[in-house]
């Protein structure tokens, strides 16, 4: 038989012996290699190593920290708290307003405050729970903002290439970090001037005659001036937390724009020219 007959049949011609043997045997065949390595690497059950142990699952924050890590979450958390701070501020205002009524009414309306829930709960047990609301409110405010502004730092840590556009953005929404920044220091100063008589008003300060103390803390002019200025803040500052509140918590709609913007100057400029009516009128003399 010829080689190439050989080679047709399946045989190869064996070296010096002139046999032959079938090509399958010799022939090296990638899949039977494949299995073979299979086999030989495969392991039994017994000899496998054992599983690592799944890693424990993080336990969930509560519902209401896991919402307030959000940007949204800080949005509402800004217009709750403005809520409550815009309800004191309201209040504050008109129960100021008895400074023109005479030393009799506002005092004994301080003191009503200082005997709300009395006896159930201590003196001024209630009004110290208010404050305790306000300070909360306060802080919470103040720390949904500063994260706000961290996280759009954040978003964009490069600044604009071009000088920004602020048409869509009014001057209340551009100056309201320092419009809030004005008033934290007002209220502080305030409080220590008004509520405890340790800054300005020490001499003449005394515990109970809130009529008369803020007559003699608004008759020094620093004083009346800085607390116009703070509160022209205030109103630029209330201006705009009045109107974006209703969009952070999803109250925003083009047919209440308008009634959204008319609510927010209304609040403001009544709360602004019933605040600054009384440096005024202790400075003109209208209230002595």
């Amino acid at each position: 038989m010829s080689i190439t007959e050989r080679e047709g049949s399946g045989e190869r011609p064996s070296q010096g012996s002139g046999n032959t043997e079938p090509a399958s045997r010799v022939i090296d065949d990638p899949r039977q290699r494949t299995a073979s390595e299979g086999r030989v690497t495969r392991r039994s059950p017994s000899q496998r190593p054992p599983a690592a142990n799944p890693a424990p699952r993080a336990r969930r924050k509560p519902w209401l920290l896991e919402l307030y890590s959000s940007a949204l979450g800080k949005k509402y958390a800004m217009a709750l708290t403005g809520v409550v701070m815009m309800g004191y501020v309201v209040a504050h205002m008109v129960g100021n307003l008895k400074l023109y009524v005479g030393a009799v009414s506002m005092d004994g309306y301080a003191e009503w405050l200082r005997d709300l829930g009395y006896p159930a709960l201590p003196h001024e047990g209630m009004l110290w729970i208010f404050r305790t609301v306000l300070l909360g409110a306060l802080l919470v405010h103040l720390h949904a903002a500063w994260a706000l502004t961290r996280m759009n730092h954040r978003a964009r840590p490069v600044g604009y290439a071009s000088k920004r556009d602020y048409v869509a953005a009014d001057f209340a929404a551009r100056t309201m970090r320092w419009t809030g920044i004005i008033v934290g220091l007002f209220i502080a100063f305030h409080l220590a001037d008004i509520t405890f008589g340790v800054v300005v008003n020490t001499s003449e300060f005394e515990t109970g005659a809130v009529y008369n103390n803020v007559v003699a803390s608004f008759s020094r002019w620093p004083v009346a001036v800085f607390y116009i200025v703070a509160n022209v803040a205030l109103g630029y500052h209330l201006y705009h937390g009045a109107w974006s509140l209703f969009q952070s918590l999803g109250l925003n709609h083009r047919r209440f724009n308008r009634w959204r913007q008319w609510f927010a100057i209304a609040f403001a400029a009544v709360v602004v020219i019933g605040n600054v009516s009384f440096p005024l009128a202790v400075l003109t003399g209208v209230v002595a």
